[in-house]
């Protein structure tokens, strides 16, 4: 119960934005924003239930193979669990929380997850400090003061290196409000904004929107697209839209993807693989979607792209691309990665509206900066459009809520931290062994009193 009661307080702090969302520009009944926000903390919590019953059940009760081998590691593996299972949830995830901190050194080769399991033993190690012996303390205090000693050592290790010059990026952030974004009467007001702003941009070799920056079908706009590829191809420059597409489904209804489109020397789609529940698509039964519709419910069904897509080649960069929360599944850009030379986040964060979701999202991006070593372009509509440095350092940031064109320089890389290399899988498999190894300290733990009373 105290596991869950943690998930509780953790997930409902950190994720009430929701609200936001599913209600205020959603405009879903309060019953229904209330109970999904309620269904998603209760989802969330039960990792922490679950963490706290293998906790009571199979781990030693107290002393070193608990707080230092047997707890850091378990949270781990569920951390991971949760950032896959049932589509998957990585937010809140304990490595985020060290992007400034030297920490963040060890995100380069094992990821967020080695992050955050160096911040468990850290948390272990207090707990080793306050209630163990003697001998565990002074192993606890080592355990505590070495890996930030690692942290700041590892700080000075260049794990990939420049290839080529500086590109010079223009992140056009149109700052429409989410109420009013998609109202048939600004349709041509948000067009003309992207416009208008885009051609103020020309010469700068990539101009970047932010996803669904158009608010239509890309379809339905073809020859305002048109348009701005030929002023774009005439000054030498490149652009990188999100777009909303259309395509002929296999039956008689379409089917809609959230996509970017890089048109530089030819045209490349990039469609988002990891859609939002109750957001892009309804994990539900088609009779329930039918109420839905009948009910006048915020409503849409996107088709996912493809797993594995490869960079987009545009402006001089191979670009790893990803939309809106797809840069908090590190694990499926990890092949794209390992071939880009920088990485690029389009985003709508204007479902939020002020609240700290636009602040946490910024922080996931900055450790898939930190992860990769790679400039990241991140283009927001109205949350935090920003470039970001292979350090995970802010190189520049837009003004909030307002219509502005961010400049940078973004610099290729290439070559791939272990982490790029090998994946979760290495530090998986050391979590499961010190799991196991923890198990078998319990079992013997019961064995020995059973064994002195013969």
């Amino acid at each position: 119960m105290t596991g869950f009661l943690f998930g509780v307080g953790t997930f409902g702090a950190g994720t009430y934005w929701l609200y936001i969302s599913i209600h205020g520009f959603g405009q879903a009944p309060v019953w229904l924003a209330l109970s999904l926000m309620a269904a998603l903390v209760a989802i969330m919590a039960c990792y922490g239930a679950v963490l706290g019953y293998v906790a009571a059940r199979w781990l030693p009760a107290r002393g070193v193979w608990r707080w230092l081998v047997g707890l850091p590691a378990a949270w781990m593996l569920l951390e991971w669990v949760r950032g896959w299972f049932l589509s998957g949830f990585g937010w809140l995830s304990l490595g985020y929380s060290q992007t400034d901190a030297w920490l963040a050194a060890y995100a380069p080769i094992g990821g967020m997850p080695l992050v955050s399991w160096i911040l468990l033993l850290g948390a272990g190690a207090l707990v080793t400090l306050w209630f163990g012996s003697s001998r565990e303390r002074a192993l606890a205090l080592a355990v505590l003061v070495l890996p930030w000693l690692g942290g700041y050592s590892l700080k000075s290790i260049e794990w990939t290196k420049p290839q080529g010059d500086a590109v010079a990026v223009a992140i056009v952030q149109g700052a429409v409000s989410q109420d009013q974004k998609w109202l048939a009467a600004n349709r041509d007001t948000t067009l003309a904004r992207y416009r208008d702003l885009t051609l103020q941009t020309l010469g700068t070799p990539l101009i970047v929107w932010p996803e669904a920056a158009a608010p239509d079908l890309a379809n339905n706009i073809v020859p305002y697209l048109q348009d701005l590829a030929a002023a774009a191809q005439g000054r030498d420059s490149a652009l990188l839209m999100g777009l909303i597409r259309a395509e002929p489904g296999p039956g008689a209804e379409p089917l809609y993807y959230n996509s970017i489109l890089a048109y530089d020397d030819d045209v490349r789609w990039y469609d988002k693989h990891h859609l939002v529940p109750f957001g892009e698509f309804f994990p539900v039964p088609k009779f329930v979607r039918r109420w839905l519709r009948l009910m006048n419910l915020p409503y849409s069904d996107f088709t996912s792209g493809a797993a594995v897509q490869p960079p987009l080649s545009i402006a001089g960069l191979r670009l790893s691309a990803s939309i809106c929360y797809e840069d908090a599944y590190p694990a499926s850009q990890l092949s794209s990665a390992r071939e880009s030379t920088a990485l690029v986040n389009v985003t709508n964060d204007a479902w939020f509206g002020r609240s700290t979701a636009r602040h946490q999202h910024l922080q996931i991006s900055r450790m898939r900066a930190i992860e990769s070593q790679r400039y990241v372009i991140r283009a927001a509509n109205d949350g935090i459009s920003a470039i970001i440095g292979p350090r995970g350092e802010m190189l520049a940031q837009a003004p909030d809520f307002t219509p502005v064109v961010l400049r940078g320089e973004v610099v290729p890389h290439v070559g791939a931290p272990p982490y790029l290399r090998f994946g979760n899988l290495p530090w998986l498999c050391f979590a499961a062994l010190c799991s196991f190894m923890a198990v078998i300290m319990r079992r013997r733990e019961r064995e020995l009193p059973a064994a002195a009373s013969v």
